[in-house]
């Protein structure tokens, strides 16, 4: 009999309702279990939320900002891994770097966003 294959969860925040969606729905497509939101606050209201998983967050978020809510959810104990998306600029990834957070450049223009979250998945 065969395994079943692992449940890979994805949890996405972005204040762009259509970008969102369009996410949301991409990662449904390629079999993920996705989890969306359009704020940080939103996601800290959660009572619980995946073991196992990745985390992608846009930086520009009302209120909280990427770097923020990551910090509050490490603070929650949640480990799973993270990316941030956001236009890099070195500042920007000396900051990354600090809060060993991956980046994905933005616009999503190409399937790095995609490639990344399989790879910390796996």
């Amino acid at each position: 009999m065969a395994q079943p294959l692992p449940v890979r969860s994805v949890i996405i925040v972005d204040d762009d309702v259509a970008l969102l969606h369009a996410l949301t729905f991409a990662f449904m497509v390629e079999g993920f279990d996705v989890r969306s939101y359009a704020s940080g606050e939103s996601l800290l209201a959660e009572a619980s939320l995946p073991v196992r998983g990745c985390l992608v967050i846009d930086y520009k978020l009302p209120g909280l900002d990427g770097f923020q809510l990551l910090e509050r959810l490490r603070a929650r104990g949640v480990g799973m891994p993270a990316i941030l998306m956001t236009t890099l600029t070195p500042a920007m990834a000396r900051r990354a770097a600090a809060a060993a957070v991956r980046t994905v450049d933005k616009p999503l223009l190409n399937g790095k966003l995609f490639d990344t979250v399989k790879e910390l998945l796996d």
